[in-house]
């Protein structure tokens, strides 16, 4: 698929080395996988390429993870690796898509209005026989400068708020079905398992076709209609930890809806969290 939100690997292949063209690399693996994604970028990555570690470029007055920088650690991360405010900026990770929505979901925040995701990423590349390159380039500094669009971001007192409430957004849960039932224990350690009460679970991967590539659009509509999203209602997505939640995001932007905001603690926080505690529901939805 090819959009004004994708960019297929036969465009970008085409298109690469063109002035103003970026490309960065968002890889980023959940600690079960117990893989270094800067260690794999050096082994091979798309010539050209940068690495953003969207576990560094985080609010360093919180603990959670990949949590939104704030906008001066965001615009010095950008400008070290070469990012111009009118760049056109490719982002793409080795799973296909996964993380790689999380950092196009920084820089829609950040005001970027150029910024495409590569879809199905690094096997898409390798499938049509893209190149790979090795080694960590350095790149001459840029001068993006990060505007935050704060519509675009909840917080847990927005959720808490909503769901106290019991009317307004749809909240919709990225998380695998499992970990929304609460049938499997989650991976990070002093979060309870289940859903938050009245979410809807739409899994990252069901938006996905089996090489990673977004599905098309018809699809995508299915997908959120089965699981009784309302597409013309508000709506905030959320998963484990902010990475997959973009996912939603880049779906629901596809099908006409850029103003979706993503719950930026999403299930690390609200699973941990003493005040939310009576508002976690399992079973499926």
């Amino acid at each position: 698929m090819s959009n004004h939100f994708l960019i297929t690997a036969t465009e970008l292949r085409t298109r690469r080395g063109e002035p103003g063209l970026r490309i960065l690399d968002a890889s980023w693996y959940l600690p079960a996988a117990n893989r270094d994604p800067i260690a794999d970028f050096a082994a091979g990555h798309i010539p050209g390429a940068v690495f953003f570690d969207i576990d560094k470029v985080v609010d360093p007055a919180s603990t959670l993870p990949h949590t939104l920088a704030p906008e001066t650690v965001f615009t010095a991360a950008a400008r070290s690796l070469g990012i111009d405010d009118r760049d056109e900026i490719i982002v793409y990770d080795t799973a296909g898509l996964f993380s790689a929505a999380r950092l196009w979901w920084n820089f829609r925040i950040a005001g970027a209005s150029r910024i495409r995701v590569l879809d199905g990423g690094l096997p898409a590349w390798s499938a049509i026989g893209g190149p790979l390159e090795s080694g960590s380039p350095t790149p001459q500094p840029g001068n993006f400068t990060a505007r935050y669009d704060l519509s675009l971001l909840r917080t847990f007192d927005d959720v808490l708020a909503t769901v106290t409430a019991g009317t307004g957004s749809t909240i919709i849960d990225a998380r695998s079905a499992a970990r929304f039932a609460g049938e499997v224990p989650e991976p990070r350690p002093g979060v309870q398992s289940g859903h938050i009460t009245g979410s809807r679970s739409v899994p990252f991967a069901t938006l996905l076709d089996a090489t990673g590539q977004v599905k098309p659009a018809s699809d995508l509509r299915a997908t959120f209609s089965m699981a009784g999203v309302d597409l013309d209602g508000p709506i905030i997505a959320s998963c484990g930890s902010g990475v997959t939640a973009a996912v939603v995001a880049l779906g629901l932007v596809i099908l006409g809806r850029p103003d979706v905001p993503i719950y930026d603690g999403s299930w690390s926080e609200w699973g941990a969290r003493e005040e939310s505690r009576k508002f976690i529901a399992t079973g499926s939805a």
